[in-house]
C-alpha cells in the first residue's frame, strides 16, 4: 500500500510540474536539424522590433517627463535587484558546495584513518548521494536547467525563444543542480550554471515574479516587451560571471563580446552597475565567511587565485615556451570541443531516447567511476618529503586533515610526507587550481603525477559534459589548463635554470590557453584571468596565449557555445554572414516562400482559416488605392491578431474601414494587453470560442499594424539583408520591388537635431519665425511682414544693445499690420504700420535665414 501511495504520490508531481519541451530532441546531423518537427514547435524569434501602431503612439503621447524619469529610474532599481539576487545565489551555491565537500573529505579522512577500503566506500557513497539528486532533480522537473544554459541563453539574446529556459522551477533546477553536481565531485563547474542563474533572476524580476506558482507583484510588472526583456537577461548574465569570479568587469565584457548581438552605451552603464552591486555582495559574504559563520567554507568557493606574490619579470627567452603553451591549448581545445560534438551526439541519438531513467543511471555511473579514479589513483602514486618550510610562508607541510592547502598526507608511511595526486583530487576545484598557481612551490608536483591527471581529468570532463546535471567547463578548462602548463613550467625551469622562473605562472598560461582554444573569447576573458589572480604584470602574457590558442583552434572548428548550440537546434545568427550570401540577392532568399497576406478588412473566419492553416508569426496587410494598386501598409503580428480575436470587442458588421483616429470609440486596447508573457506560451488559437456569428463580422487591421516595417529593395545583396537583420535584432523583413519614386533623402545632417536653450530661440522654434540681423531699416521690415503668408509671425532683431520685438498679423481685408515693440534703454513703445498684400509677387520666405543684404536687396526693388 505503501509503494502504491508512492507512486501515485510521483505521478501527481509529474502532472502538476508538466514538463517542459526538450529543444534538443530530434534530429541532430548539422543545420539539418532546424527542419525536424519538434524544432520547429520548440523554437520561435523574439519580437524585438516596436510595434508602432497607434495602440503604442498613443500611450506615448499620453506620458510625459515624469514618466520618462520613473521608467528610467525602474530600470536602474531592477539592475539594482538583479544584482543583489545573482550575488546571494552565489553565495548560497559557493556556501554549500563547500560545505558539502568540507564534509565529505573531513568524514572520509577520519575513516580512512582505520581503513581505506571502508574510506573509499563512504567517499564514493557520499558522491553519488550528491550527483544523484542532482540528476533526479534535473530529469524530473527542471530538464531546461540541465548543461551549461550558456548556448540558450545566447541564442535568447541573439533573438531565439526556447521554452522553459528562464521559468522558475529552471532557477530552482539550476541551483540545486549545481550544488549536487558539483559537490559530487564530478569534473564540471558551476560558473557556466551562475550565468543561466542570473538571466532567470532577471526575467523573473522583469516579469514580477512566476504567475503559475502565484509569487508575483504587479508593481513590478513593468517592462513586458521582449526589448526589456532582453536588456534585463543581459544584465543577469554579467552578474552571473561577476559572482562566480569576482570579476566586475570581465562580466561586463563578457555579456558583450560573447552572449549578446546588440549593444547600447545606455544598456552597458546598466550592466556595469549591476556586476558592481555583486562584487559588493560577494565581498559582504566572504567578510561574515572569514569569522567562521559559514561552516566549513574555507578560503576557496568564490574564486580568486591571488598570485600576486610569484613572477615579477620575464625575460626574451621565456616567450617561446609560453608560445608553446598557446598551441598547445589551442589543439587541445579544438580537440576538446570535438571529442564534445561526437559523444553529445552519440548520448543524445542512442541513450538518452531511452527515457529518464536512462539518464539518471549513466550519471550515478560516471559519479562512481570518477570516484573511484579519484580516490585510487592518488594510491599509485610515491609519497614526497615535505620541502624545508620558510618561517615566512603560510604554507604548512603536510596540512592538517580536513583543511584546505597544499601538501596532503594521504597512504603515506611517514607523517613529514604528502601525496602530490591527492593534493589535486582532495580539494574543491576552487582549492586544486589555487595548489597549481601557488607560487613558491617548485618541485611540489611531479611531472608523471601532472601527466596522469590531465590525461584522467581530460577524459573524464568529456565524457561528463553532456550529462542530464547542470555543467560549466569554466573550472574544468582553468583545471585542465593549468596541468599542461605547470609541465611546461616544470621543463623551463630545468632547461633555463633560472631562479626567477614560477610554475605557476606557467600554470596561469596554460589555463587561458585552454579557455581560449576551447570557447574561443579572448577580451573578456583576459579581463576574468587578470582580475581572478590579481596581477597585472601578467596581462600581455595572457593576451599572447590568447591570440595563439584562438588562431590555432579555429583552424579547425568554432568555439564550444556555438558548437553546443548547433547541437541543441538554436539557429543563431553570427556576427559575420556566410560567403555564398555575398552572391545572393534578397529576392533569391525568399522566393520558394509563399507570402500570406491580409486585406486591412479581414473577415474574423479568414482570420482563424489562416492562423489554424498555418505557424507563421507576422502577415503583411495590404490595401489598394483609387488606380486598383496594391500596396502594403504594415505588418501584423499572430499575437496581435489572437488577442482580438479574444477579446471581440473590436468586431464590426460591416466591411468597410473604419478612421483609426477618430469614432466614438477610438482604440479600446492598451499597448500592454499584446505583450507575450515570457513562459513563451501565450495564447493558442485552439483556446479561443468564436460563435457562428462571431466568424461572420469584420476586423479592420489598422489601427493594430505596424506602419513602418523594416523594408529592403529585392536586389540588395543578402550579406547587407543580413547584418541589417542581425543589428537590428529584426524578426520579419519586407522584400519589396524597386521603388518607382523617391520623397526624400536623409543624411547625417537630419539627424542631428540640436535642443535650443534659449527662450528666444525656443520663442522662434515655436511660432515658425525669422531670423534677422542687426542694420535692418522700418522700410525692410514692413516688406518682410506683406510677404509672410496668413496667421501670426514674430520677427526678432538683433541690434547694437536693443532687442525689438514685431509681430504681423492679417486683418479682414488681407492687409498686414505690422506691429514694432522696442525695447531699449528702460524706454518701449508701440508702431503699427499698414502695409500692403505682395504674396502674389514676393516668393514665400517661411523658414528661411535672411541675412541684411538680402533684405535691403528686397526692399529696393519693392
Amino acid at each position: 500500500m505503501l509503494s502504491n501511495r508512492f507512486q501515485n504520490g510521483m505521478e501527481t508531481a509529474r502532472l502538476v510540474w508538466s514538463r517542459l519541451p526538450r529543444s534538443e530532441e530530434g534530429d541532430l546531423d548539422g543545420v539539418g536539424l532546424l527542419s525536424t518537427a519538434s524544432n520547429r514547435n520548440c523554437v520561435e524569434s523574439l519580437d524585438y522590433e516596436v510595434i508602432e501602431n497607434y495602440a503604442y503612439r498613443e500611450e506615448q503621447a499620453q506620458r510625459g517627463k515624469l514618466f520618462v524619469g520613473y521608467n528610467v529610474g525602474m530600470k536602474w532599481f531592477f539592475a539594482l535587484l538583479i544584482g543583489i539576487g545573482t550575488g546571494f545565489a552565489a553565495v548560497f551555491i559557493n556556501i554549500s558546495v563547500e560545505n558539502f565537500a568540507g564534509w565529505k573529505f573531513s568524514l572520509t579522512f577520519k575513516i580512512i584513518q582505520k581503513s581505506y577500503l571502508a574510506g573509499c566506500l563512504i567517499y564514493i557513497l557520499i558522491n553519488l548521494a550528491l550527483v544523484f539528486s542532482s540528476v533526479y532533480i534535473i530529469t524530473q522537473f527542471a530538464p531546461a536547467a540541465a548543461g551549461s544554459g550558456i548556448p540558450e541563453i545566447k541564442g535568447y539574446l541573439n533573438g531565439i525563444d526556447i521554452p522553459g529556459i528562464l521559468l522558475l522551477r529552471t532557477l530552482i533546477g539550476k541551483i540545486f543542480g549545481s550544488i549536487g553536481s558539483v559537490g559530487g565531485g564530478l569534473a564540471l563547474g558551476k560558473e557556466g550554471p551562475l550565468v543561466h542563474t542570473g538571466a532567470c533572476i532577471a526575467s523573473l524580476l522583469g516579469q514580477g515574479g512566476s504567475t503559475k506558482y502565484h509569487i508575483s507583484s504587479r508593481w513590478l510588472q513593468g517592462f513586458k516587451s521582449d526589448r526589456d526583456r532582453r536588456d534585463l537577461v543581459t544584465c543577469g548574465c554579467a552578474a552571473g560571471v561577476a559572482a562566480a569570479f569576482r570579476a566586475p568587469v570581465g562580466g561586463v565584457l563578457f555579456s558583450l563580446e560573447e552572449v549578446t548581438s546588440w549593444w547600447r552605451s545606455q544598456l552597458m552603464w546598466r550592466v556595469f552597475f549591476t556586476s558592481a552591486i555583486v562584487a559588493v555582495v560577494v565581498r559582504a559574504a566572504m567578510g561574515w565567511c572569514k569569522s567562521g559563520n559559514c561552516g566549513h567554507f574555507g578560503s576557496g568557493g568564490f574564486i580568486i587565485w591571488d598570485i600576486s606574490g610569484g613572477q615579477e619579470d620575464y625575460s626574451f627567452e621565456e616567450l617561446l615556451p609560453m608560445a608553446v603553451i598557446g598551441v598547445i591549448g589551442g589543439l587541445l581545445g579544438a580537440l576538446f570541443n570535438q571529442l564534445t560534438i561526437y559523444v553529445t551526439r552519440w548520448r543524445r541519438n542512442y541513450l538518452h531516447k531511452k527515457g529518464n531513467r536512462v539518464k539518471i543511471y549513466e550519471a550515478c555511473l560516471i559519479s562512481v567511476i570518477t570516484s573511484v579514479i579519484s580516490f585510487g589513483l592518488p594510491l599509485l602514486r610515491k609519497c614526497s618529503p615535505c620541502p624545508d618550510s620558510d618561517p615566512a610562508s603560510e604554507i604548512e607541510c603536510p596540512r592538517a586533515p580536513g583543511m584546505y592547502g597544499n601538501y596532503v598526507n594521504f597512504y603515506c608511511s611517514k607523517e613529514k610526507e604528502y601525496n602530490d595526486l591527492a593534493t589535486i583530487f582532495f580539494n574543491t576545484q576552487d582549492d586544486a587550481i589555487r595548489n597549481l598557481f601557488s607560487a613558491k612551490t617548485i618541485h611540489e608536483f611531479s611531472a608523471q603525477s601532472l601527466l596522469a591527471f590531465l590525461v584522467m581529468f581530460y577524459t573524464l570532463a568529456v565524457i561528463t559534459f553532456g550529462t542530464a546535471v547542470p555543467a560549466g567547463q569554466f573550472v574544468p578548462g582553468i583545471m585542465i589548463g593549468s596541468t599542461y602548463g605547470r609541465l611546461v613550467g616544470i621543463f623551463t625551469v630545468n632547461h633555463y635554470k633560472k631562479l626567477n622562473i614560477e610554475e605557476g605562472t606557467y600554470a596561469l598560461l596554460g589555463a587561458a590557453s585552454f579557455l581560449g582554444g576551447s570557447m574561443r573569447m579572448t577580451v573578456s576573458l583576459c579581463v576574468i584571468m587578470v582580475e581572478i589572480t590579481n596581477n597585472l604584470k601578467l596581462l600581455p602574457l595572457i593576451m599572447l596565449v590568447l591570440l595563439i590558442s584562438k588562431a590555432v583552434g579555429d583552424a579547425f572548428n568554432e568555439g564550444l557555445y556555438e558548437e553546443q548550440a548547433r547541437l541543441r537546434g538554436i539557429p543563431l545568427l553570427e556576427s559575420r554572414p556566410k560567403y555564398e550570401m555575398r552572391k545572393m540577392t534578397a529576392k533569391e532568399a525568399c522566393r520558394n516562400q509563399k507570402v500570406l497576406s491580409l486585406p486591412r478588412v479581414v473577415k474574423v473566419a479568414d482570420v482563424v482559416s489562416i492562423l489554424q492553416s498555418n505557424k507563421h508569426n507576422g502577415f503583411p496587410v495590404i490595401d489598394h488605392t483609387r488606380n486598383g494598386e496594391t500596396l502594403v501598409i504594415g505588418l501584423m503580428l499572430r499575437s496581435h491578431l489572437l488577442v482580438l480575436l479574444q477579446s471581440k470587442i473590436d468586431f464590426q458588421h460591416s466591411p468597410l474601414p473604419c478612421d483609426p483616429r477618430g469614432g466614438p470609440q477610438g482604440i479600446r486596447h492598451n499597448f500592454s494587453e499584446f505583450a507575450k508573457p515570457v513562459s513563451s506560451k501565450g495564447i493558442s488559437i485552439n483556446d479561443i470560442h468564436l460563435s457562428s456569428d462571431d466568424l461572420e463580422m469584420y476586423i479592420d487591421l489598422a489601427p493594430f499594424l505596424n506602419p513602418s516595417p523594416y523594408v529592403v529593395p529585392e536586389d540588395m545583396s543578402l550579406t547587407k539583408v543580413y547584418n541589417i537583420f542581425r543589428q537590428l535584432g529584426l524578426r520579419h523583413i519586407f522584400v519589396v520591388p524597386r521603388a518607382s519614386r523617391m520623397i526624400g533623402v536623409i543624411t547625417r545632417k537630419d539627424l542631428l537635431i540640436e535642443e535650443e536653450t534659449d527662450s528666444t530661440a525656443m520663442e522662434l522654434q515655436s511660432t515658425s519665425t525669422l531670423k534677422l540681423y542687426r542694420g535692418l531699416s522700418f522700410k525692410s521690415l514692413r516688406w518682410l511682414c506683406a510677404n509672410l503668408k496668413g496667421g501670426m509671425r514674430t520677427i526678432i532683431c538683433l541690434t547694437n544693445n536693443v532687442v525689438c520685438k514685431s509681430t504681423c498679423r492679417h486683418n479682414s481685408k488681407n492687409h498686414s499690420v505690422l506691429v514694432l515693440r522696442f525695447n531699449g534703454r528702460g524706454q518701449r513703445h508701440e508702431k503699427r504700420l499698414l502695409v500692403g498684400n505682395a504674396d502674389a509677387e514676393r516668393p514665400l520666405l517661411n523658414g528661411l535665414l535672411i541675412q541684411d543684404h538680402d533684405i535691403q536687396h528686397h526692399t529696393s526693388t519693392t
